[in-house]
């Protein structure tokens, strides 16, 4: 039998590698800023089009590479970072695998520039589909400049599984956001379509938080700092007021290195108990220094993940050293929560000694004497109290003397006013309106019909009633506005700003009237008839998050994703009370609607139950 097992030629391996490490542009983005970073530079550049599918391009002040170098650095494993197997856990760099450029040549068009400082000309490499198109000499200034076009061309599949723009590019920015914030001595801009989106000088690591997050943030931080033999932990938490029920704003660095783990975001949670309502998130910004031999961080092709030696050690540290912060900037509440300041003794009264007060009393004082004593000597605090005698108290009552008739005359005279009440022989048997919905649990509404009976979600319901309402005012474009006594001013960041602006006209139609747009906030003067102004910041903060991680494909409309966001935010919530009158209304409006059986989200806002099912449970 023929030998069936053969070697794989480079540029198929280099596929199925680039399959592992480069997911969507924003993985382009993240290995190619690594590799800036890793070159030692000062000021990054990244140029974008097109959310990355057309164009990604960095562009770096660093050390640049040399003829060889950048020729190998194409290659499949050839990397500068490691030697031996025991550099994998004394890693200080980024990059060490060396798969990185050689599974992005393998899947797009990589134009590649570089130069050393020493040199007076540098290197200009073309590859399309691992293949060396060119190599020429080119003048260039000192560092790097890589520019991948036109991803996945190869690979007409994975190309149409990418997402929408909108969703492309928040992956890129967020990638972006974390190598920017474990490096803020370094200096990075950011460019799409042309317009820059990010410009960040060399700062501390408050400076860039509120660079990237806008000025607001700055008031929202509680810095966080402990030194032990084991951890370092430095950076910042958001205080509990300002939790959002997005996790957003949740970092955590190890080495510098962007890493996401459950484990020690439950150590936040934990830190964070009782101070933030539930389903919210607090926000934190936090730098983790470990010995690089206690960590393995080739556990995953993206090195997002990192197997520690002693998990719960870091886990106890982080939580006390957050429980510690918060308390000590007085954000924890104090232990007796019925203590009143007010009554606390001032400083001064520490040494000073309490006055005896003096009583003087009237020994000969008789309550029963008629006779008109005179006032007794009362003491100073005593002197304005008016003195009554209860002499004479027979002349309050001359002329009520009762005479028989005479008074029983008088009271008939005595006319009440009330409302004429008419009789009627059915008075004994009225009843109140039958009642046909009944509430369970303060989450499902049961409503009987000729079959059986109904069990209606409440919460499903009403997104569904207040999908269609939305619906029809934003594609109607004839909606009523209610105008607020003060404007309504929301601090945002510079991307979210974005999102709101771009669906400035679908909210309008829906009824917001907005009266500026600054760079970092949005000044809101009018609101659609049932949103509360109480309700603004968490319908614009779950509108953004639907628009960055939602699929906004063509399919979906601006108009249809913002109905939805607004049903979704103001939908009565399992656990709420309804009285009959408004469990009626829910139920006429959930039946008056185009599509009852289903929620904005295709999930069943209703289920039927027979008789002959309920008789089965009985059998």
């Amino acid at each position: 039998m023929a030998d069936i097992i053969q070697l794989l030629p480079d540029h198929v391996a280099n596929q199925i590698a680039a399959g592992e490490v480069v997911q969507r542009p924003a993985s382009v983005v993240k290995e190619l800023l690594e590799n800036a970073i890793d070159a030692k530079s000062s000021t990054i550049k990244l140029l974008v089009k097109d959310a990355g599918k057309t164009l990604v391009q960095v562009i770096d002040d660093g050390i640049g590479m040399s003829v060889t170098d950048a020729r190998l650095s194409f290659e499949r494993h050839a990397t500068s970072k490691i030697r031996s197997a025991e550099d994998l856990f004394q890693l200080n760099t980024k990059g060490f695998r060396g798969e990185a450029l050689a599974s992005i040549a393998a899947i797009a068009h990589v134009e590649l520039k570089t130069k050393q400082e020493q040199d007076e000309v540098g290197t200009a490499i073309t590859i399309e589909g691992s293949e060396i198109v060119s190599q020429d000499v080119v003048v260039t200034p000192t560092g790097t400049s890589i520019a991948v076009k036109h991803l996945f061309f190869n690979i007409p599949a994975r190309r149409n599984f990418l997402k929408s723009n909108t969703v492309e590019i928040r992956h890129i920015i967020d990638e972006f956001q974390r190598v920017a914030l474990a490096h803020p001595s370094i200096s990075f801009v950011m460019y799409h379509n042309g317009s820059e989106m990010f410009n960040l000088p060399q700062s501390n690591y408050r400076q860039r938080i509120v660079n990237i997050f806008g000025p607001k943030t700055n008031e929202k931080l509680v810095p966080v700092n402990e030194d032990t033999d084991v951890l370092k932990i430095s950076g910042f938490v958001g205080k509990p007021e300002y939790a959002k029920k997005s996790r957003g704003e949740q970092f955590f660095f190890v080495n510098q290195r962007f890493i996401k783990s459950a484990y020690l975001n439950h150590a936040i949670t934990a830190a964070f108990e009782g101070l933030i309502k539930e389903g919210t998130h607090a926000s934190y910004f936090l730098n983790l220094e470990v010995n690089p031999q206690t960590i393995d961080i080739n556990i995953h092709p993206t090195k997002t993940e990192i197997k520690f030696d002693d998990e719960h050690t870091l886990y106890a540290i982080l939580r006390a050293s957050v429980k510690h912060s918060l308390g000590q900037f007085n954000i924890a509440p104090v232990l007796d929560f019925e203590r009143d300041a007010n009554l606390d003794t001032p400083y001064d009264y520490s040494n000073k000694s309490a006055s005896t007060p003096t009583i003087e009393v009237d020994r000969s004082f008789n309550p029963f004497n008629t006779e008109k004593a005179a006032a007794p000597s009362r003491s100073s605090s005593y002197s304005g109290r008016k003195e009554t005698s209860t002499a004479g108290w027979e002349s309050l009552y001359v002329g009520m003397e009762s005479k028989g008739t005479k008074s029983k005359q008088d009271f008939s005279e005595i006319q009440f006013e009330s409302v004429e009440s008419t009789a009627s022989m059915f008075d004994e048997v009225q009843m109140a309106p039958k009642q046909t919905t009944y509430q369970l649990q303060n989450k499902y509404i049961l409503n009987t019909i000729k079959s059986g009976m109904l069990v209606i979600d409440q919460h499903r319901a009403h997104q569904r009633v207040l999908y269609e309402d939305f619906l029809k005012f934003i594609t109607g474009k004839d909606t009523v506005s209610q105008q607020l006594l003060f404007p309504l001013q929301i601090q945002l960041s510079k991307q979210e700003h974005d999102i709101v602006f771009q669906l400035k006209s679908d909210l309008e139609h829906a009824g917001f009237v907005f009266q500026n747009f600054e760079d970092h906030m949005v000044e809101i003067i009018g609101l659609p008839i049932n949103v509360p102004e109480s309700e603004v910041s968490i319908i614009l903060e779950q509108l953004i998050s639907d628009v960055e991680h939602e699929v906004p494909d063509a399919n979906f409309s601006a108009a249809d994703l913002l109905a939805k966001s607004l049903a979704k935010s103001l939908a009565i919530k399992s656990g709420q009370s309804l009285t009959q009158i408004e469990q009626d209304h829910l139920v006429n409006s959930l039946f008056a609607c185009k599509e009852p059986n289903v929620s904005p989200t295709n999930r069943p806002t209703f289920i039927t139950m027979t008789v002959d099912e309920l008789d089965k449970k009985f059998m």
